[in-house]
Order: structure tokens, then C-alpha cells, then sequence
């Protein structure tokens, strides 16, 4: 039996048992596994601080550093976050339909586990607590490949979790990680559909874009981010300077950071010079079209090719746009449906900008840095959807669930 197949046997077998646990007991193991991440927080670190040496040292960029590295602040959101999955209501078993028909059946309808879940990601460690704990009060066994920059720290944290799970005589192949980050190995996982229900890619337009050609098992898409903000002619401009720079540069290097600005023609002279200052200022490289260069001198030429990118990076793209036509139709054409924002006083510019864009999450008057499981009250989140079958925007525990009807009757049959 080959490595795939092994590992996809031993979470068809987990599932068995994780689909029918109590929610007292889930919640007790997601307690006792954050408690876990604490005890071996330094253990971890020590794990964490050679995968990060050997990124730098083979030239990552700084943001993709960043995604990497833990500190003990992030392990403690990390069990922050278990222990908020634990406080949610557990979706699992929860009837959304019900309906007596003439002929006396009883019709129901309730929501049961996905099954398998296999998550392909890259370099964020955290994925992997967010993903066991999500998964594990959604009642699914799950599969991990991480990328080979932070196979260590993931390796390190599923033994975590192993660990807690043996204690509480739950099988421990609930949550396992490929240990092999090779390509060919990863290839054998999409297409293990007589193991795995659900494939979740989460990372790059590459990643994604490849296991969506490559897969054969059923995909969610999530993460792709090429956020815009619109600065309208009625915006505050205070307010809109605070939104972007939090937005571009709280952290760079995540699908919920705005990458390209679109500002009216009217508040341009009023905003961009102030802008470009601020930018500047956080080490933000400025591309921006010919309006934009005119206030903003050292910001460098935008081409086509920037209106289209994800930079996850200290770089930001900015057009000087007429109107909110033309604002919806270069979001329709260049963006990638994660998260958008309008900064506006203007009550019907909000409501069509809300209306007409079309994206998993729009915003008025905020930062798009709040497109985040943690942040809507979900403890965590599984990855953030773009497309529009079964979930969409970050998705929680009631996405990692499916529904099945249940009828019961007496004798009926039909005529």
C-alpha cells in the first residue's frame, strides 16, 4: 500500500469514530489541546526558528518570512483560537428542515460531517492548529500538506495534537500531515477521491490554480486576494488614509490585504500626496498611473500586469479613476471576489458598491483586514472562499458540514 493510500485508509477509519463524538467531548480535546500548544510553546519556537533560518537563508521574501515565523504571541492565539472553536455551538446534528407530508412521512433534514477533508497550504503554521480544531468539532478527519518551508514546525504541532488525541482515546490519525512535501506526492493526494471528500487549497494563485487542473476530488477554492479600496469623492480622507495603510501594510503578506487603491479624480490632489507620505513611510513601493506619479513623484510606472496582481507584498498599485461605474467594472474585470472596500459618506455610493461588486465579503468604511474567521467570530476559519457552491468568505464550522435527509415512517409506500 502505497504512502497516500496509507494515510487516506487510517482517516476513513478515524472518521468512523470523530463523526460521532459527543460535542463535550470534542470540546474537552480542543481545550486540552490548547493547553498543549502552551506546555510545548518553547519546544516549538526552538522548531519554528530553524524553518525560518532555512527560508531566509534560501531567499524568501520578507513577507513569506513573516507568514512563517511564530512567536509565542501567535502559539497564543493559536490556543486562543482552539479554545474558541470549543465555546461555538457545534453544527453537527442540527436539523434545518422538518415537514409532515399527507401520507404521514416525516421529512428532515440535519447536518452531518463532510468526511475527509485534505487541506494543501503554504507556509502558515497556523493553518494547521485552525485546521485540527475546525475540523474536529465539525466531526472530519483531515489531512495536512503544508509547504516544505514549515514541514518541521507542522510536523511538530500535528504531534501536538497526536498526542492529546492518544490521551483522550481518540484516534490519532484524526489529523495527519504528509511528512513528504514533494510534488509527485502531492499530486497522489488530488487525486485520492476514494479517500478524501473535500480538497481545500489555501495559498498562492499557483497553488490554487494547480490543484484546481490537477484534483480529482471535489475543490473550495480559497485565498486568491486581490483586494481593492475605492476612495470616493465623499470619503473622509482621514478615515480612507487609516483603512489603507492598515489594510497594505498590517501584514502584507495575507490574502486580506488591499493591493491596488482606487481613487476618484475629485479628492486626488487632496489625498495622494498625503498618502504617498504615509506609504512611504511603511516602506510601501508605489506603482501608479500617470495621475498618480503626478503627485506621488517616486512612485513607479503601473503597468496592465499590476492592476492583476497579488502582491503580498510592501507594494501597492493606484488608479485615479472618474466615477463608480468605472470603479465597478475594473473591480469586475481584475479582481478576485475575496474583499472590497468603498470609503464613502455617500449613502447610495455605499449601497451600490455594496450591491453591485461581487466578491465573498464588501465593506464600507473599513479595513479588509477583518475578511477573517477569527475576526467574524468563527474562532478560526479553514481558509476564505472565493467561488460560490456550498460556502463562501471565511468559512467557519457550519461550512465544513454537509446536510442528508432523514425520513422516517410507517409503512408507507408509494403508489
Amino acid at each position: 500500500m502505497g504512502y497516500i493510500e496509507k494515510l487516506g485508509k487510517s482517516a476513513k477509519e478515524a472518521e468512523i469514530q470523530i463523526a460521532q463524538l459527543s460535542t463535550k467531548v470534542k470540546n474537552e480535546v480542543l481545550l486540552k489541546s490548547a493547553d498543549a500548544l502552551l506546555r510545548n510553546c518553547n519546544t516549538i519556537l526552538e522548531i519554528n526558528k530553524k524553518d525560518v533560518e532555512n527560508a531566509i537563508n534560501s531567499g524568501v521574501k520578507k513577507a513569506f518570512i513573516d507568514r512563517l515565523t511564530l512567536t509565542e504571541k501567535r502559539i497564543e492565539d493559536m490556543a486562543d483560537g482552539l479554545r474558541q472553536i470549543a465555546s461555538l455551538n457545534d453544527p453537527v446534528g442540527e436539523f434545518t428542515y422538518g415537514k409532515t407530508l399527507p401520507n404521514g412521512l416525516i421529512i428532515q433534514q440535519k447536518r452531518v460531517p463532510l468526511g475527509v477533508v485534505a487541506i494543501i497550504f503554504e507556509s502558515r503554521p497556523n493553518v494547521t492548529a485552525d485546521a485540527f480544531g475546525l475540523c474536529l468539532k465539525s466531526g472530519n478527519a483531515v489531512i495536512l500538506r503544508g509547504g516544505k518551508e514549515a514541514i518541521n514546525t507542522n510536523i511538530a504541532l500535528v504531534n501536538v495534537f497526536k498526542t492529546v488525541l492518544k490521551e483522550c482515546n481518540i484516534d490519532e490519525n484524526t489529523v495527519q500531515i504528509l511528512e513528504d512535501t514533494s510534488h509527485d506526492t502531492a499530486n497522489k493526494l488530488m487525486k485520492a477521491h476514494q479517500y478524501i471528500d473535500v480538497l481545500i487549497p489555501r495559498g498562492s494563485a499557483r497553488l490554487i490554480n494547480t490543484v484546481i487542473e490537477n484534483s480529482t476530488i471535489p475543490c473550495i477554492q480559497t485565498g486568491i486576494g486581490n483586494c481593492h479600496i475605492f476612495v470616493d469623492e465623499s470619503g473622509n480622507l482621514t478615515k480612507a488614509i487609516d483603512i489603507i495603510i492598515n489594510a497594505k501594510t498590517q501584514r502584507p503578506g495575507v490574502c486580506n490585504a488591499v493591493e491596488t487603491l482606487l481613487i476618484h479624480e475629485n479628492c486626488a490632489n487632496s489625498l495622494l500626496p498625503n498618502l504617498g507620505k504615509e506609504l512611504i513611510a511603511k516602506n510601501v513601493e508605489i506603482r501608479g498611473d500617470e495621475t498618480v506619479r503626478k503627485y506621488i513623484p517616486t512612485a513607479l510606472v503601473a503597468t496592465e500586469e499590476d492592476w492583476a496582481t497579488e502582491y503580498e507584498d510592501y507594494i501597492v498599485a493606484i488608479k485615479v479613476v472618474k466615477d463608480l461605474d468605472e470603479v465597478i467594472k475594473h473591480i469586475a474585470q481584475y479582481g478576485t471576489k475575496h474583499s472590497e472596500c468603498i470609503v464613502t459618506e455617500n449613502y447610495s455610493n455605499a449601497q451600490r458598491f455594496l450591491n453591485e461588486v461581487d466578491a465573498a465579503a464588501v465593506y464600507v468604511n473599513a479595513s479588509t483586514r477583518f475578511t477573517d474567521g477569527g475576526q467574524f467570530g468563527f474562532g478560526a476559519e479553514i481558509g476564505i472562499s472565493t467561488q460560490k457552491l456550498h460556502a463562501r468568505g471565511p468559512m467557519g464550522l457550519k461550512e465544513l458540514t454537509t446536510t442528508k435527509y432523514v425520513i422516517m415512517g410507517n409503512g408507507q409506500v408509494r403508489e
